[in-house]
């Protein structure tokens, strides 16, 4: 089974992202792939993703399509550097102690806020 959409959406606005970084990316390349990338990983959407189709349409069109005109901005060879970078860091292994760590310390200030709410005397 391949990679899924919002998997290959990820990967190409990850890709874009680095390449905006790299100093061989042209200047109106980089300005129109902050646009790309900011959008492709902000959490806000021109439509939101709660309307049914149209919310995700959004997703499945729009980036996509920042990113195919992102990618005619610059060297093919430069985006498939950048493409193949981040396909390989979405493959590393997760920290599974990581995610313990960040569980615990939201468990502590979950736990911290209703201690302070008990005893606060609002009941």
């Amino acid at each position: 089974m391949g990679p899924t959409l919002a998997h290959r959406v990820r990967t190409e606005a990850h890709a874009v992202w680095l390449a905006i970084r790299d100093p061989r990316t042209p200047l109106h390349a980089r300005l129109f792939g902050v646009l790309v990338a900011a959008y492709a990983l902000s959490p806000i959407d021109l439509i939101p993703d709660f309307i049914p189709v149209i919310g995700l349409l959004d997703d499945a069109v729009l980036i996509p399509l920042g990113v195919w005109l992102f990618e005619k901005m610059i060297p093919a060879a430069l985006f498939a550097e950048h493409r193949a970078r981040a396909e390989a860091e979405t493959q590393r292994p997760v920290s599974v102690a990581g995610i313990a760590i960040i569980v615990a310390i939201w468990a502590g200030v979950a736990w911290l806020g209703y201690t302070l709410i008990a005893t606060s005397g609002y009941n």
